[in-house]
This record gives structure tokens, C-alpha cells and sequence, in this order.
């Protein structure tokens, strides 16, 4: 019995995105998991044809993994024949059921740069798996999803399965404001960097798999790709719609209630500040400052809108002092949020509290320099007109702004990146184990290990 230790993701652990070599020595480049119960009359002529598919088209290494879900027929033999036949097909049995588990379990452990999945049925076209892994392959992407709802998709099926799934979609739209368009269709891909740190956050191990993981990725700020897809529905589908439908209603309350109350650490998803190329392209200027600046312009023109807005409606039934800190609150605790998570990448509950009471500080600041002016501004006219006071204050808030960018850039939210090699445990290698780091045991069987007793399939592996 081999146990493997795996070290927990640390915030900024995913590297900024950089295309694939053209050759990876020893292992594949794309590793493609097929999950399967019970189908022993399907598998043997899926892996066959996926097989030719890719060795015709595909110019990286490959591999194809068959994940068998604690099948009760001859799926396990199938599989293991397959495996025994092509030097590319390895398979792998778990004693539990569940499609998110299959899948979960296969690519924590995969060494494949790119990790994908597809339904035995094969009902999507084989075509659309280039373009689909191809945005990882060169970095562009984290994930990637065929979509039987794009409007160049061509898909045969049912009403029926028509209404189930653009309801769904329609759902998730509306509940967890999903920007995908198809979660269901058993056709994604994801970089492995990244699957190493978003999987430990999804819960589900069943159908709902692949709509949680999607979700947290987008909420995280992860590039998804979408490909068009041509597919035609397997009328012989063992899969349970109802019951199916109503453990994904569960798993959308469930992964909504964990997004409104920041339970989910989703700062450790956020690409580093500077995986832009245009920011590698400054000369001397620090990584992401480009971006920053770009984030907190964006934000602080919209912040200064509502500022006046809100100015202006206090103005009538307040003086002028309390109008002016009743607006500036206000709209500092929407600046300090939307500045969190848009400008400097910090997404969660962590340090939430701190950085709004370190956001009232420089408040705090702005409120002097704003205050003061209107101070001055009395002091020399006595009775300033209201559009002398709106002059005023934006020429002040304009100075107090660059005064907060770098409050907020040295002081609030910091690079915490750079707090490597302290002893804390963060900015670990994630390709070893980290003493402070949550170890998870999989409980990993292979022939090849000592004091394992041997398989009579060396390419067969156990996930108990």
C-alpha cells in the first residue's frame, strides 16, 4: 500500500499560464478519463475508437484512463483487457460509486499537464477534442467545456432532455449567476495546476461534480473555454433524470449558501498578478502594477460617481460636512470591497474584517483631505455655490485617490507572495509535500509497490 500525501493549497500557488513543450519526456501531455458503471457492452468499441482518434490526429502524448466505478458486471475485465492491449490505456478501479469521485480520484493522482474527461457513450463528436484542449495546451485557458447550447452546436435529443438542460442552465444562471452556458455535458478539460487546487474545494461526488467545479472556477476569476460541440444523444443512458435533477437542486443550494456567507477560500485559485503579458512587457515596472492600476482606475471612477450621488442626495437634508462623511463611507466600504476583489485579487472571508477596518483608516485619510478642503473653501468665500463645492471636492478626492492606491497597494493588500521560505508553510513546492499541510490519504494500491501483494494486471490500479 502506497499513501500519498498531499500538501494543501496555498494562496497564489497557480503560476501564471505558459504554453505546453511540444514534448514532455515520460509522460503524456493529456491524460483523458472516461468513467464508466456497468458497461461492458460499450466500453471495449469507446476506447477502441478513442483511441484510433487520437492516434491519427492528436500531436502530443496521450493517455486514456478508464475509471471504473465500482461496476458489478465484466467492465473491470474489459477495462483491464484494454489496458493490457494499448500501451496508452490504463485502468483504474474504485470501490465506491460516483462520477465526481471517479473523477477526482483519477486526476489529483494523473501526471498529465492537461486532464479531460468524456462520456462513454462518445455522443460528442470526437472532432471538437483538439479545440478543446488546445487553449490549455498553450496557456490561454484553465478549463474548458464543450456546449451543446452554443448557437453553432449541432445536437439530436429528445424534448425532453432539451427542456431538462436549458432549465438547469437556466438555474444556474439565475441562483449562482453562471456565465457558462452548458455545465452538463460530459465534455470538459482543466490544466493540472489547476485541478490540483480546485478539486480539494469541491465537495460533490456524484453529477453535480462538474457544475460545482465550473462555478467555483468562474467565482475564482479561472478562464473558461467553450466549445460549440456536435452531439447526439444516447437513447440506452442509464442515468436517473429526476433523481439526478434533484441531487443537483441540493448541490446548487448548497454551493450557493457557501458563496453568500465566503465560506470558500477562493483567493488560493487567483492567478498571479503579472500572468497578463502586457504587464511582463513593462521594464521595470513591478508585476501586476499595470493591472492594479487599470482595477483601481476603474473602480475609483465608478466609486466617485456614486460618491456624488450620494453627496448630492445627503446634501438636502444635511450640511455640507455631514453629507460629505455620510458619502464618503458609504462609498469607501463599496471601494474597499470592489477593490478587494477586483484590483488586487483577494476573494473569501479571510482578513475580510481587517482589510474593511484597514479600508476605514485610509477613509479616514480622504475624509481629512476632503473636509479640509471644504474647510479652506469656506474660509475664502463664505458661501460657496453648490457646483464650487462639488469642483472642490473632486479635485481632493482625485488627490486622496493616489494617496489610497498606494495605501491600499503597500498597507492593505500587500503581495503575500513574497512571504515565501518564512517556515509558515506557504509557498511550497506544490510537486512535494509540505510538513503543514493537510495531508490527504487516498489509499493508493499498485503492483509495483513494496509489501503490496501482486496484481495480476500490472496496469491496473485500486482506489479504495
Amino acid at each position: 500500500m502506497r499513501t500519498q500525501s498531499i500538501a494543501g493549497p496555498t494562496p497564489g500557488t497557480l503560476p501564471a499560464r505558459e504554453h505546453l513543450p511540444a514534448g514532455v519526456a515520460g509522460r503524456p501531455v493529456l491524460d483523458v478519463v472516461i468513467p464508466v458503471y456497468n458497461e461492458e457492452k460499450d466500453l471495449k468499441p469507446c476506447v477502441l475508437r478513442l483511441h484510433d482518434h487520437l492516434s491519427r490526429t492528436f500531436p502530443y502524448g496521450f493517455r486514456i484512463t478508464v475509471a471504473d466505478n465500482a461496476s458489478t458486471d465484466r467492465t473491470p475485465e474489459v477495462a483491464a483487457s484494454l489496458a493490457a492491449t494499448l500501451p496508452e490505456v490504463e485502468s483504474v478501479r474504485l470501490e465506491q460509486k460516483g462520477r465526481g469521485r471517479a473523477l477526482r480520484t483519477v486526476w489529483s493522482h494523473s501526471d498529465a499537464p492537461v486532464l479531460a474527461y468524456m462520456d462513454v457513450d462518445l455522443s460528442t463528436d470526437l472532432n471538437a477534442l483538439l479545440p478543446l484542449v488546445a487553449p490549455l495546451i498553450s496557456g490561454h485557458s484553465d478549463l474548458a467545456i464543450g456546449s451543446r447550447l452554443a448557437r453553432s452546436s449541432r445536437v439530436v435529443r429528445g424534448p425532453k432532455r432539451e427542456f431538462i438542460s436549458r432549465a438547469y442552465n437556466l438555474i444556474l444562471r439565475g441562483s449562482l449567476a453562471a456565465r457558462f452556458s452548458d455545465a452538463q455535458c460530459g465534455f470538459k478539460a482543466i490544466r493540472g495546476e489547476v485541478a490540483q487546487c480546485l478539486l480539494p474545494m469541491v465537495e460533490d461526488t456524484g453529477w453535480f461534480f462538474d457544475t460545482e467545479m465550473l462555478v467555483l472556477a468562474e467565482r475564482a476569476g479561472l478562464r473558461i473555454h467553450e466549445v460549440p460541440v456536435d452531439w447526439v444523444d444516447d437513447p440506452d443512458s442509464t442515468v436517473h433524470i429526476v433523481r439526478t435533477a434533484t441531487d443537483d437542486l441540493k448541490g446548487v443550494w448548497r454551493v450557493g449558501r457557501a458563496l453568500a456567507t465566503g465560506s470558500l477560500p477562493l483567493d488560493r485559485l487567483a492567478r498571479p498578478f503579472g500572468d497578463d503579458p502586457r504587464d511582463r512587457q513593462l521594464a521595470g515596472v513591478p508585476g501586476g502594477l499595470a493591472r492594479q492600476l487599470v482595477g483601481f482606475c476603474v473602480v475609483g471612477v465608478l466609486s466617485t460617481l456614486f460618491y456624488l450621488a450620494l453627496y448630492s442626495a445627503f446634501r438636502f437634508g444635511l450640511g455640507a460636512q455631514l453629507a460629505n462623511a455620510a458619502a464618503l463611507l458609504v462609498s469607501a466600504v463599496a471601494n474597499t470591497a470592489a477593490n478587494r476583489r477586483l484590483t488586487f485579487g483577494v476573494r473569501g472571508r479571510d482578513r475580510a474584517v481587517r482589510h474593511q477596518a484597514q479600508g476605514l483608516v485610509v477613509f479616514g485619510i480622504g475624509l481629512a483631505l476632503t473636509s479640509g478642503s471644504l474647510v479652506a473653501l469656506a474660509a475664502a468665500t463664505g458661501d460657496p455655490a453648490h457646483s464650487t463645492e462639488l469642483a472642490v471636492l473632486i479635485t481632493a478626492n482625485l488627490a486622496a485617490t493616489v494617496l489610497r492606491f498606494l495605501l491600499f497597494r503597500l498597507w492593505v493588500f500587500p503581495d503575500r507572495r513574497t512571504d515565501t521560505g518564512t517556515g509558515s508553510g506557504t509557498g511550497t513546492d506544490p510537486g512535494t509535500a509540505a510538513d503543514s499541510g493537510t495531508a490527504v490519504d487516498f489509499g493508493i494500491a499498485t503492483a509495483a509497490d513494496p509489501g503490496t501483494a501482486a496484481d495480476p494486471n500490472p496496469t491496473a490500479r485500486t482506489f479504495r
